[in-house]
């Protein structure tokens, strides 16, 4: 107990002592915690929209109207010509041309039907979906409003109409941001405790401490104890700080959930992830292969978490990788706890998964460590 409590102090005098380090180890996951969240939007607004107006009436100013208030288009030109509208396309300046054909307002009054044309820039394919399918749901609801306004002409027939009225639960206002900032704070949690551990002992071997250590009565698992603690200690006060200040005070993100049951899964967490960070820091004799190994192994992780993609889009295969995954267990506990309020019983499986997680990288750093030094 004596030899781990004295490699603690050796590993906080160290950290403490360089100063710019620990700056970045607190600073710079806040700042990011800060930035990421305003950028990472999957929601697509200034969507460049270029209308193609033959027809000029009253309708198709109502149309046109009613696309440009909904928030999600910037209204580019309104032109006649539907070559000048595909050249927007082609010169990339247009996302969706809109072509309202002549005698618009006449055939639909008179054939109670028409049509408009839509041509959408499917270069960027996401922004192609979203922006076809948001006009569509603008027309759409253009279409009912004049079925309103006609149905109370003696030649209209009224028909039967299903009004459909959207509860969401958890995420009432469908808020990006409260959907992102608990996956980025895992990440950004992640990220920490493999980084620094993975370079902490490196460092060690290329000062040539490593041989002193080797030959003292110290064991093998007081020195990984002693490597883990101070940044599993790190990573949970960074937490606090991205859950508990910048979650709360800039985001207004206040966990439903028991944050108790929050940190002791984190601390689970935190051990299975350190870990990974031992483990590679034992198949590396630099800090530049510690890094590019843990670089690689983070953007499995990353992408395969769930977090920028739902898991039940994935093909199969990817769907395995991700449930070999401990980032995409803490993104989904994060969430749940944090936005649902669970409880132990609703996460008690992924408890089980971390341990097996924490087991797994710990055991194999320590027997990977006694092996080759």
């Amino acid at each position: 107990m004596k030899t781990l409590i004295f490699l603690l102090e050796k590993e906080f005098h160290q950290i403490f002592r360089n100063a710019i380090i620990l700056r970045m180890i607190i600073l710079m996951p806040v700042i990011q915690l800060i930035v990421l969240p305003l950028a990472a939007d999957f929601e697509i607004k200034d969507i460049k929209l270029v209308v193609v107006d033959q027809d000029r009436s009253s309708y198709a100013r109502d149309l046109i109207n009613k696309i440009t208030s909904s928030g999600y288009f910037k209204l580019v030109d309104c032109i006649i010509s539907t070559e000048q509208g595909l050249e927007y396309i082609e010169s990339d300046e247009a996302d969706v041309v809109l072509e309202v054909p002549p005698r618009f307002e006449r055939d639909l009054i008179r054939e109670r039907q028409q049509e408009v044309y839509l041509y959408i820039n499917a270069i960027n394919g996401t922004k192609a979906n979203v922006g076809g399918a948001y006009l569509s749901q603008v027309i759409h609801d253009f279409n009912g409003e004049i079925r309103a306004e006609w149905r109370p002409l003696p030649s209209q027939r009224s028909s039967p109409k299903i009004e459909i009225v959207s509860n969401n639960w958890f995420n009432p206002l469908l808020n990006y941001r409260v959907f992102m900032v608990p996956g980025i704070l895992v990440l950004l949690v992640t990220m920490i405790g493999s980084f620094m551990t993975a370079l902490n002992i490196v460092k060690e071997k290329e000062v040539g401490t490593i041989e002193q250590i080797n030959v003292t009565p110290i064991k093998r698992h007081h020195f990984v104890l002693g490597k883990l603690i101070p940044f599993w200690v790190i990573g949970m006060f960074v937490f606090s700080i991205g859950l508990l200040i910048v979650a709360r005070f800039l985001y207004g993100i206040v966990p439903v959930g028991n944050l108790l049951l929050l940190y002791g899964y984190l601390a689970l967490y935190l051990v299975a992830i350190l870990g990974v960070g031992l483990l590679v820091s034992t198949y590396s004799q630099t800090q530049q292969q510690s890094m590019s190994l843990v670089f690689f192994i983070m953007m499995i992780f990353i992408l395969m978490s769930g977090l920028f993609s739902s898991l039940e889009s994935m093909p199969p295969w990817a769907q395995v990788m991700a449930r070999v995954n401990p980032v995409t267990y803490f993104i989904e506990v994060m969430r749940m706890v944090v936005m649902k309020g669970s409880e132990f019983k609703h996460i008690s499986s992924h408890f089980l998964v971390m341990i097996g997680f924490a087991l797994l990288s710990n055991f194999w750093a320590v027997f990977n460590y006694r092996k080759t030094n």
